[in-house]
């Protein structure tokens, strides 16, 4: 299936079109059950438009300045093919979009950009336990050109509607184009990562509270350590990998970027480093807490073994006493003695009181 739809976007890359869009491809596309939202904005407002994404640009390219924003929710390979041939999309972007579980990245096809963006949520339990889930990853793919910005989002949250609506009540901002709403899209996803590594932060002081509390350790406590490590690590996996698509967009003189949006993302790159700097924090944090428990059991199972060992000591020396006298031999020291069995037992006692003082003394019991 994957062939197929490479060759027809190879053919519609080669054959693209660069001016307006025909009737005909203006007709209702296959993509339109996955649009969210599709609009056309002219000076940083939003102009009425067809929902049809063909359409749509058609009516863009027809007013100098304005551009369009399309929204899409998990389009399948052929909704997506239909918005791929009318605006110029590169396959291999194409087949990233479709099949999500990209690395956050940043890659250049001619004309147009393609960014990859991990969206997180903190997911709210009433107790970390060993299989609790405590951050949920999505995606968001942008295609921005000189005049659309597509969003592919994958996952039940990271939604953007409420950051369009906060965009058009801006629009000095979404007047300088595209690179505005990618700004703002990677701006609201490095928010996210804020907030939710502050509630991992709640939780990781939680199990270092539960840790120490129980100064005997517990076995119970590493399996809820490791899953939040995991947890964590999901988290690094998302903020990480952005540093340089970040860095890219904030330095490197693009068409596609408008030269005052550069410093905005500047400003979205110093958020991201604290947040990378908190999360590998979080991870060395974590890693110091289970060592603490992991030592916190070892001792406790030595504790145990040295009562263990005392106790078996103890024990030992009636059973050796017992032995001798159990071995019925004729002639035996005090075996015929009126006091040989009192004598045996305060000797059994004696060494026992002195054995156990002994241990007690050595803190072994």
């Amino acid at each position: 299936m994957i062939r197929p739809l490479r060759a027809a976007f190879e053919l519609a890359w080669r054959h693209r079109p660069v001016g307006t869009v025909s009737a005909a491809a203006a007709a209702e596309t296959p993509a339109a059950a996955a649009v969210v939202d599709c609009a056309v904005y002219r000076d940083g407002l939003r102009r009425p438009a067809p929902r049809d994404p063909a359409a749509a640009i058609g009516q863009a390219r027809r007013r100098r300045g304005a551009f369009v924003w399309i929204g899409l929710h998990e389009p399948t390979e052929e909704e997506l093919a239909g918005v791929a041939e009318q605006f110029g999309l590169h396959p291999l972007a194409v087949e990233d979009a479709v099949h999500a579980h990209q690395r956050p990245k940043l890659e250049r096809y001619d004309d147009t950009l393609f960014m990859v963006l991990k969206t997180v949520r903190y997911v709210d339990h009433h107790e970390l336990t060993a299989t609790s889930e405590v951050v949920e990853t999505g995606e968001v793919m942008v295609f921005v050109g000189a005049d659309f910005v597509i969003t592919v989002r994958h996952g039940e949250h990271g939604a953007l509607g409420a950051l369009r609506r906060s965009l058009e009540e801006r629009p000095a901002r979404l007047a300088k184009g595209p690179s505005a709403v990618l700004h703002a899209i990677a701006d609201q996803v490095v928010d996210h990562y804020l907030e939710v590594a502050a509630a991992v932060r709640d939780d990781i002081d939680d199990i270092e509270s539960a840790v120490f509390a129980d100064t005997r350790g517990s076995a119970a406590q590493v399996g809820r350590i490791y899953q939040l490590k995991r947890e964590v690590l999901e988290l690094k996996r998302a903020v990480a990998p952005l540093d340089r698509p970040l860095q890219q967009l904030s330095e490197a003189s693009s068409g596609l970027v408008h030269p005052e949006i550069r410093s905005y993302f500047r400003d979205v790159a110093d958020h991201l480093n604290r947040v990378a700097d908190q999360v590998t924090g979080y991870d060395a944090l974590i890693d110091s807490i289970l060592q603490a428990n992991l030592a916190q059991v070892q001792a406790t199972q030595n504790e145990d073994m040295r009562r263990i060992t005392a106790w078996a000591a103890i024990i030992a020396v009636p059973t050796m006493v017992c032995g001798v006298y159990g071995m019925n031999f004729e002639h035996m020291p005090e075996l015929r003695w009126r006091f040989g069995y009192p004598l045996v037992l305060v000797v059994i006692v004696t060494a026992i009181v002195l054995i156990h003082r002994g241990f007690r003394r050595n803190g072994w019991l």
